[in-house]
């Protein structure tokens, strides 16, 4: 009895991880929204890879989950000698962490709006203004290669990267969210209108298109297309 209880309190952990996962993402896309985004974007990217350093709190939690249900886990944590001495030192340093962290992932946020880019980063959590006349170069395209990383890109993701005038990319894919919920790839295509007709200059390319059939409905392989195709 006591191991079909045990087992149920795994299973019910897990399952709270998995939730619990789901709410930070929720919780930091609601931070980002409430401190950056205006009533009057277009869309909005959550950029990476800092995007990806969510990852670092999944961590935290099986971490807790591994405190909760094993023992020598637990043991070595509460009695281990190294932990025992350093705890304060650990938790400080963690804490410290966690919150540059969240700062970063929070602050990795860029803003389209009907007239210009506003970029926020670590360091410039007010925003450094961009008009689309600063746009130098459009890059854009479907990754081939499967994810080699954390930080990588999965085969068949679709990327519409924009150089801005001091060396800035920003992958317009990357999408945190979006006016009325629109899908971003009817909004990139309007934007990569505007754009072409502004002649920046825009290197597309047809290679790995393909593989965006694997995981997208027609109407929206239709909308890459469109835009990988739309060249002067």
């Amino acid at each position: 009895m006591k191991k079909i209880l045990a087992f149920i309190l795994r299973v019910l952990g897990f399952i709270a991880i998995i939730l619990l996962s789901i709410g930070i993402f929720a919780l930091i896309a609601f931070m980002q929204e409430a401190l950056f985004v205006p009533k009057e974007y277009i869309i909005w990217i959550f950029r990476s890879p800092y995007s990806k350093l969510v990852f670092i709190f999944e961590v935290y939690l099986f971490v807790g989950y591994f405190y909760l249900f094993n023992k020598e886990f637990r043991d070595t944590w509460r009695y281990g000698k190294f932990f025992k001495k350093y705890r304060k030192i650990l938790l400080a340093s963690i804490t410290a962490f966690t919150i540059i962290v969240l700062y970063t992932v929070i602050t990795a946020i860029t803003v389209v709006k009907a007239d210009k880019i506003v970029n926020y980063t670590f360091l410039t959590p007010k925003g450094k203004d961009y008009s689309y006349n600063d746009i130098v170069k459009i890059q854009t395209g479907v990754y081939g290669k499967g994810r080699s990383s954390l930080f990588g890109h999965s085969k068949g993701d679709f990327f519409y990267i924009v150089e801005l005038n001091d060396g800035t990319k920003i992958d317009l894919a990357e999408v945190g969210g979006t006016r009325k919920d629109e899908d971003e790839r009817f909004i990139i295509e309007k934007l990569d209108r505007q754009f072409v007709n502004m002649n920046i200059p825009k290197e597309a390319s047809m290679k790995n298109f393909e593989y965006t059939k694997k995981s997208l409905a027609k109407i929206y392989t239709d909308k890459i297309r469109n835009i990988l195709e739309n060249t002067k």
